[in-house]
């Protein structure tokens, strides 16, 4: 799960200015020494100090708050989103409002509470108007999750969303063809159901996420012994 993060930054520093010339950086200062030192972080309040005024990307200039995740820093449960929303922004913390709400009570359907999980996103700042995370943002983001990830050590993944599940999962699957299914990820088993955000557009979909949420506390209780 290691990420060359010189090597990752070197090749997004060489595709954007191809892009958008040097003028981009002649007012960022970055050190690339700094920027691999969040890969030492022992605790995730460690790395969220490493990481939190990243400027990697240009979403770093237009959050207002960066969205770490939140929870159980031992948690067995890992639930991974797309990106942070608009109310997200404003609070740092994610999944909150209306798509929050949501989430909370799958999570006391299934027997959890927030507090028993980990909560992130696949992004740590919101993109513009809630668009579509483009990939470079996504591949630079990358390491600061897989790192979350070793640190947390979860049994399980549930990905929440048709982008959180193609960026953990991988491929060019449609969400259709994930849930219900269980993948691995560096040994940990990992799942994938509707976005809360799309529940509320799609309340039809609420029947199929309520299938795959018992599948993984199902799963969850198999792997821990709970």
């Amino acid at each position: 799960m290691k990420t060359n993060i010189k090597k990752l930054f070197a090749e997004a520093m060489k595709d954007q200015k191809a892009i958008f010339g040097d003028d981009l950086y002649d007012s960022v200062e970055v050190k690339i020494e700094q920027l691999e030192s969040f890969d030492n972080a022992t605790s995730l309040e460690e790395l969220n100090n490493l990481i939190c005024n990243c400027q990697k990307c240009e979403l770093g200039k237009t959050r207002t708050k960066f969205v770490f995740g939140v929870g159980n820093p031992n948690a067995d449960a890992m639930l991974i989103g797309e990106a942070p929303g608009a109310d997200e922004d404003k609070q740092g913390e994610p999944f909150v409002g209306r798509a929050g709400k949501l989430l909370n009570d799958i999570l006391i359907a299934i027997k959890f509470k927030r507090e028993d999980v980990f909560i992130a996103n696949t992004l740590k700042c919101r993109p513009p108007n809630n668009r579509d995370p483009h990939p470079l943002e996504m591949e630079t983001c990358r390491p600061y999750l897989d790192k979350q990830i070793e640190l947390i050590k979860p049994k399980v993944i549930l990905c929440l969303g048709r982008i959180a599940a193609s960026q953990i999962i991988g491929g060019k699957l449609a969400l259709a063809k994930m849930r219900g299914e269980v993948f691995d990820l560096n040994g940990i088993k990992v799942m994938a159901t509707y976005h809360p955000a799309a529940l509320l557009r799609n309340p039809g979909w609420k029947k199929g996420c309520w299938e795959d949420v018992q599948k993984f506390r199902k799963l969850y209780d198999e792997l821990t012994g709970k």
